[in-house]
């Protein structure tokens, strides 16, 4: 008698931490509080052309703005609903920690330790970059490896200064690092000759170059040394809320490996592909098992078009920019994005 009012004690004291310890967590989902607040909070960068700056009208721009775009699609179907908080080097992590933002879409590098000790976790890699290092065209500089004991301009807080002492230390040289708190004053000591040479992402470093009053002054050199896959992060312990920003990106990279624009997604709906139909909710309940609508990925397609839309209007040859895809191509192409089936 004693072992049975023992076991069911024990029972019911189980019972009662899941249930304490499930409730604070179903409170707090985050796409609860989304759809609750009726928008979606997304941090981006201060304004860094190509991937978050408003436009001639105020509304944001950017290859990250579109990444939060797309997932106010999935949850709201309007690309509309989400408000846009910049964030700095510095703090970008603590104001996701903080509860401030819902998702943080700023070139940020996924890197294990990152991943595994600030209560966060990314997406999939929106964007392969790698760090490069850019210099004035009249020091006639065509390689990293002629900078010995050159002054770089960098900003803090990343993963910058690491990659550079490797390469430097791998290649028996020496640099002056010469470290500024935002990217306005890192730009504009880069401009004046402060500094040898400017290093960051290399997408970063054409957008800096974009801004410059005469670009061709400035030259990128060829050499990528470093690996930098670029995600979106959310906070940690929601995995649904993770699977809904991750499945918007691998609908963005799905649709154009399938040929769905913004243009034919309508007439896509009558598409005999099985796969193409799951996707955009004509048949399965795909949206139902991350609380969403069944045509959560078409909103994302109307709404957004595909990567290959969101690449070329933000950051491609036509842009300021003028970025090639590269690594950014169809694994299909050679390239590394890849989606993983809708099945």
């Amino acid at each position: 008698m004693k072992r049975v009012t023992m076991n069911m004690l024990l029972a019911g004291l189980t019972a009662a931490c899941l249930t304490s310890l499930s409730a604070p967590a179903s409170a707090q989902s985050t796409l609860d509080a989304v759809k609750k607040r009726g928008k979606l909070i997304c941090g981006v960068s201060q304004p860094t052309p190509g991937f978050a700056v408003p436009d001639s009208k105020g509304v944001m721009t950017g290859f990250d703005v579109d990444i939060c775009r797309a997932v106010a699609s999935a949850v709201f179907g309007s690309p509309d609903k989400v408000d846009f908080v910049p964030t700095n080097i510095n703090t970008r992590f603590q104001v996701l920690q903080s509860g401030e933002i819902d998702i943080l879409s700023r070139q940020t590098t996924m890197t294990f330790s990152r991943d595994n000790s600030l209560g966060l976790d990314f997406g999939p890699p929106v964007f392969y970059d790698g760090q490069g290092l850019m210099v004035h065209k009249k020091l006639n500089i065509s390689n990293a490896k002629d900078l010995d004991g050159a002054a770089i301009c960098l900003l803090p807080g990343t993963t910058t200064l690491q990659n550079l002492a490797d390469f430097f230390r791998a290649n028996n040289k020496k640099f002056e690092s010469v470290v500024f708190e935002n990217p306005d004053e890192n730009r504009n000591a880069f401009f004046s000759g402060r500094c040898d040479a400017t290093t960051s992402d290399r997408s970063d470093l054409a957008s800096v170059r974009a801004v410059a009053n005469n670009p061709a002054d400035y030259v990128v050199l060829p050499e990528t040394i470093s690996k930098e896959p670029l995600a979106p992060v959310v906070r940690q312990g929601d995995s649904n809320w993770r699977d809904i920003v991750s499945w918007s990106v691998y609908t963005l990279i799905a649709a154009e490996e399938k040929g769905i624009t913004k243009n034919n997604v309508d007439q896509q709906l009558s598409s005999q592909d099985p796969e193409i139909q799951r996707m955009l909710g004509v048949t399965g309940d795909f949206g139902k098992m991350i609380g969403l609508d069944n045509r959560w990925a078409y909103n994302i397609i109307k709404g957004i078009g595909n990567y290959s839309d969101v690449f070329e209007r933000n950051l491609g040859e036509k842009t300021a920019l003028g970025l090639t895809r590269g690594p950014n191509q169809q694994w299909s192409k050679g390239g590394l994005l890849y989606a993983p089936p809708f099945r």
